[in-house]
């Protein structure tokens, strides 16, 4: 069980390195969290976009990219293209994003020519490592699935399960987030949280243990699930939390990074390779972190 970021990289360093596809590679924060990366022997880069640019950056933080591939492309839809080509083709393992839009770059993942769809729902998931919890944990979904349905969600706990396999997380405990701890027709989240957690019992669900509805307060402190009556292997202990829409996952998430002192990285993930697709916001060490975690399931 991974305790911290620290304990990552270096299950990372032992797995790694994959070949890593950068499109639109002309950022510093993202090309000093790309020689990171290498440096660590986490990550084989492959840079998609201006050369001179590259180059030119390359120069000012040091990074040495004389055995480095560059594929020169000023246009950059046709980088992203070009980037998520090699994805999708086998000769890159991760596609990570650059100096561009998500919805650019998200356009070439959905291609049915070139793209990365499995057919699967596609989601992000975020990475945590905060003070206060006894080990890293994963929030779903923060930035792509607006108000999921009850099928939607189940997709979205099945692909966060398979990056928390990746970390050694043999059997993560999900625990299905609502405002509430008892089921009430009037709230969805918590109708949804019950029947999650029936489908696991069930067997359609697999490789986990579901419980839910949790209020946030007792999915992470056993201590809050004692008080309230809570018999349960999850409650306090959850290693994925399953947001009940994008609003609570965003909330969630921003107040972890920005109010928690909390480390983070992000993945998407449900599509045939991991896909890195950090903020401008995202400092330099995030975006390693998040590097390290497409590594990691890439692997897997």
């Amino acid at each position: 069980m991974a305790k911290s970021f620290e304990n990552l990289l270096e299950l990372a360093q032992k797995r790694g390195p994959k070949k890593v596809s950068v499109a639109v590679a002309q950022d510093k924060d993202v090309l000093s969290a790309v020689k990171n990366a290498a440096e660590l022997k986490i990550a084989e880069p492959i840079l998609v976009g201006d050369k001179e640019k590259i180059l030119v950056i390359g120069k000012e933080i040091n990074f040495d990219l004389s055995g480095i591939e560059i594929i020169h492309e000023e246009d950059g839809a046709t980088a992203c293209r070009i980037a998520t080509e090699l994805v999708s083709s086998g000769k890159a393992d991760v596609l990570m994003k650059g100096l561009i839009d998500t919805s650019v770059i998200m356009k070439q993942v959905l291609d049915s020519e070139i793209g990365l769809r499995t057919g699967n729902v596609i989601s992000h998931v975020a990475v945590f490592d905060v003070p206060t919890y006894h080990k890293v944990f994963i929030v779903t979904d923060a930035a792509m699935n607006i108000a999921p349905n009850l099928e939607q969600k189940k997709e979205i706990i099945e692909n966060a399960v398979v990056l928390a396999q990746s970390l050694d997380i043999e059997r993560p405990k999900v625990a299905v987030l609502a405002a509430k701890e008892k089921v009430s027709p009037k709230m969805e989240a918590t109708v949804h949280a019950k029947e999650l957690a029936d489908m696991n019992k069930n067997g359609e669900i697999l490789g986990c243990l579901v419980d839910g509805p949790f209020a946030l307060d007792n999915a992470v402190s056993k201590e809050s699930a004692i008080l309230k009556g809570i018999d349960s292997e999850v409650a306090g202990d959850a290693d994925i939390l399953l947001a009940p829409d994008i609003e609570a996952g965003n909330v969630l998430y921003k107040c972890l990074s920005f109010l928690a002192n909390a480390k983070s990285a992000g993945l998407i993930v449900g599509t045939k390779a991991p896909i890195v697709l950090t903020s401008r916001a995202d400092n330099e060490e995030s975006k390693l972190n998040s590097i390290a975690l497409a590594v990691l399931m890439a692997s897997r």
